[in-house]
């Protein structure tokens, strides 16, 4: 009884701690899918998303479409944020998620594990919390749709996120469902 709580990692890294906090004195553990850009200007968050027990990965350098691009451009949006992780972490992590888009495209998917990444991830439960509807739109989205084994996409950057996640969690635990990291519900 387990969902994975998966966040685009860009946006202000204010909300960023926000979450990672309140997840934290919840006993929930995330999957931060960081865009290098993200990681330049804020090098301290990839250390503070590991050093609080959640996974970190890898959303491409600058957050294009990846899917729309050639080989070349789309094996650099990768092997770009891979090398920023490596650089603050010691590794590039594991998991891959393409930018703008839910899926990979086999091409992407194929960059992604010659990078390294043995894993591409995609999602089942999409927040909408992007499209800023409110805490109380973005809560009742997540917990219409998740179910025992689902891949929740969330959004640092938005408040209605950090306003949401607290009932979010809640509500999970009510429900007999751990927020867990993508590593430890897909192994």
């Amino acid at each position: 009884p387990q969902v994975a709580l998966t966040f685009h990692g860009q946006g202000d890294p204010a909300l960023a701690h926000s979450l990672l906090s309140t997840a934290e004195k919840r006993g929930a553990r995330l999957t931060v899918l960081a865009v290098g850009t993200w990681l330049d200007e804020h090098p301290d968050v990839a250390r503070r998303i590991l050093d609080g027990g959640h996974d970190l990965g890898n959303h491409t350098q600058r957050h294009v479409s990846v899917n729309a691009m050639s080989q070349a451009s789309a094996r650099k949006e990768i092997t770009d944020c891979a090398d920023r992780l490596r650089r603050l972490t010691g590794s590039i992590g594991t998991w891959f998620r393409p930018s703008r888009a839910p899926t990979a495209s086999p091409l992407v998917a194929g960059l992604a594990r010659a990078a390294g990444y043995p894993h591409v991830l995609s999602y089942d439960v999409d927040s909408l919390d992007y499209t800023r509807p409110g805490a109380a739109a973005v809560t009742r989205k997540v917990l219409a749709d998740v179910t025992n084994g689902s891949v929740v996409s969330l959004h640092f950057g938005y408040p209605d996120t950090v306003a949401a996640l607290p009932d979010v969690l809640h509500e999970l635990d009510r429900r007999g469902l751990r927020a867990v990291t993508t590593t430890e519900l897909l192994s």
